[in-house]
């Protein structure tokens, strides 16, 4: 029996789902351009967007967004994870002489990137913390012409 409600399960299966697709679409508009076929790719990102929303509003159904500190709670705790527990066990299943190399360097290559996502999520966890009201936009990031994008 589940320790979750069915109609939770339904949401998440929903999301992961609708989360998939989008990524895969997004890796079609991205093979796409490299095909020299633009038209294509915005036809597959255009997709992958509305795959996003329904992901968007499953998630938000299931209650799984709830405000900046519980957020970022959650999403340094997913990092971490993903960082110390489930790449690591990928990688030492894919690895080595019986396994696959390749896909153990791309789970390398992933790694090292979400130790940056861990950290930038600890920098605005910090900037959160100390923050008045928004946290300022990183350093090269275009503030447009928002109102809601002040100089810092």
């Amino acid at each position: 029996m589940s320790r979750i409600p069915r109609f939770l399960e339904h949401l998440k299966t929903g999301f992961t789902a609708e989360a998939v697709s989008a990524a895969r679409y997004r890796a079609y508009a991205v093979k796409a351009e490299q095909d020299r076929q633009p038209n294509l790719a915005r036809r597959w990102r255009s997709l992958a967007e509305a795959k996003d929303a329904l992901a968007i509003e499953m998630l938000q159904a299931a209650e799984q967004v709830r405000g900046l500190h519980a957020d970022l709670g959650n999403a340094l705790s997913e990092e971490r994870y993903e960082n110390d527990i489930l790449y690591p066990k990928m990688i030492r299943d894919t690895g080595g002489a019986s396994g696959n190399e390749h896909t153990a360097n791309v789970f390398l290559r992933v790694v090292a990137a979400q130790k940056e996502h861990l950290r930038q999520l600890e920098s605005l966890r910090e900037e959160t913390n100390a923050a008045e009201g928004d946290v300022a936009l990183p350093a090269g990031v275009d503030r447009g012409s928002a109102a809601s994008a002040p100089e810092s």
